[in-house]
């Protein structure tokens, strides 16, 4: 073997145990999408406990999405300032602090601050598990790791309304925070004892405005949203939100083009192939989080079925969406991102019209299919359009483009489930009749929500180029 290929061979930053090294950051980014979605499980039992509403209730989930998607776009700052080890000890220790501040939480209120503290440290540890990856690996080994990292990620939601189910069966809902704290002290523990630094700090200028921007941004229109299933879309308090978000947001993205060190460079969308494949990915994630929140609820609600059923009927579906993952990467590889996104969508559409058909006597067999199928399609499209879209960037833009892409994620599932609560709460208006009855016609509403998002999926994926893939 000769110099050229050993430098090959060789990760950018050696590391003694780097399968230890990941432990941490894949068990912090397990509990971040475990908390992301086995909460909505839960929401029934939560409003009864709690004594608030449902759009009230799907702040525990949208406003951990919203802390999570203000923190993301920094995160390549806060790694030129902070060492990987700071970083995620800290993450860690903060996520732990949150949930048990949720577990304790006498009322909804202490509940929520719980969880939005819980989501900076999945804002902060989620980024820095692909980032550490892409460094502490060979070449020839970084796209085993990068699929074990993204089937962590799917894992997550396969086994969390299971899990929980279960949780809730035998006790209280307390005891869901609870089992992050226990994962949480486990993966604190590797951290402090394996993880190394990789990243040298540079410190570079922070551009406080730009900060300013994109909280205001990002906040205000994921709260405007929010405010929308509870207040209509044309309360004042609604439109404020999302003109005041808008135009923030506008303000952020021309800035960040224009400074030399942007907090996040924008200019990666200058990229044909990266544009369309985010737009897949972050549309692909509202499908999933809009599905997987509709679900449990109609299931509890619509079937009037008990919560450890619930989590049995999830399973299967959970777990092919989580096997899915973990093939769509091959699929990638052998037939390109067209045929994988036109596909996964084509299939998706399906699942999604199935469970907008579904009745307060719909069979059990039904759901679990309708669902099976959904989370065959919707990971399928994910995988390769991810993939196309970071292979389209040159490989100092790598970085910025996984930020944008994890960020996105966020913010849109924020959004698909702010929205989707919107869509509900408006169905259920619509009709008179039992509870069972029209909570059901609400989830019509809900899941016409999501076969628009597969729809707009599909005709985005006409425009990938695979040729365009390896810029």
């Amino acid at each position: 073997m000769d110099n050229s290929e050993t430098v090959q061979m060789k990760a950018r930053v050696q590391v003694h145990h780097p399968k230890l090294a990941m432990v941490s950051m894949m068990l912090g980014a397990f509990v971040g999408m475990f908390s992301e979605t086995s909460l909505n499980i839960a929401l029934p039992q939560l409003m009864a406990q709690l004594h608030v509403n449902q759009s009230t209730i799907q702040w525990l989930v949208t406003g951990y999405m919203l802390v999570i998607g203000i923190i993301l776009p920094l995160s390549s700052i806060i790694t030129k300032w902070f060492t990987t080890r700071q970083i995620v000890i800290f993450g860690l220790c903060d996520f732990i602090v949150g949930s048990i501040i949720s577990a304790v939480g006498p009322n909804f209120g202490v509940v929520l601050i719980g969880r939005m503290i819980q989501g900076i440290g999945t804002g902060l540890i989620l980024p820095l598990m692909f980032t550490v990856a892409m460094q502490i690996f060979p070449p020839q080994k970084i796209g085993a790791v990068m699929g074990m990292c993204a089937l962590v990620i799917m894992f997550a939601p396969a086994i969390g309304p299971t899990l929980t189910g279960i949780i809730l069966g035998v006790g209280s809902w307390r005891w869901v925070f609870w089992t992050f704290v226990i994962f949480l002290v486990i993966a604190l523990i590797f951290a402090i004892t394996s993880l190394e630094n990789i990243a040298e700090l540079t410190k570079p200028h922070v551009d406080v405005l730009s900060i300013i921007e994109s909280i205001i941004g990002f906040s205000g229109l994921i709260a405007g949203v929010s405010f929308a299933s509870r207040d209509g879309w044309l309360s004042a308090t609604v439109l404020c939100s999302l003109i005041i978000g808008i135009i923030a947001l506008i303000l952020y993205g021309r800035r960040q083009l224009k400074l030399d060190e942007p907090i996040l460079n924008l200019r990666v969308f200058k990229h044909t192939n990266f544009q369309t494949g985010a737009i897949i990915v972050m549309l692909d994630f509202g499908i999933i989080l809009s599905a997987m929140y509709l679900l449990p609820q109609y299931i509890q609600n619509g079937m009037q079925l008990p919560v450890a059923l619930t989590g049995i009927i999830m399973l299967p579906g959970g777990v092919v969406n989580a096997l899915v993952s973990a093939v769509a990467g091959r699929m990638y590889d052998n037939y390109g991102a067209k045929l994988s996104a036109r596909l996964g969508m084509c299939i998706a559409f399906i699942g999604a019209i199935l469970l907008a058909f579904v009745s307060t006597k719909t069979a059990i067999w039904y759901v679990i299919m309708a669902h099976i199928i959904l989370m065959i399609g919707a990971p399928l499209a994910m995988s390769p359009s991810q993939t196309s879209a970071l292979n389209s960037l040159d490989g100092h833009e790598s970085a910025d483009g996984s930020t944008i892409l994890n960020t996105m994620q966020q913010i849109v599932g924020a959004l698909a489930t702010a929205l989707a609560t919107s869509f509900l709460e408006v169905g259920r208006h619509a009709v008179s009749g039992s509870a069972a009855y029209t909570f059901t016609h609400g989830v019509h509403y809900g899941f016409y929500f999501t076969i628009v998002l597969v729809i707009l999926g599909f005709l985005f994926s006409l425009r990938i180029k695979d040729g365009a893939d390896n810029h």
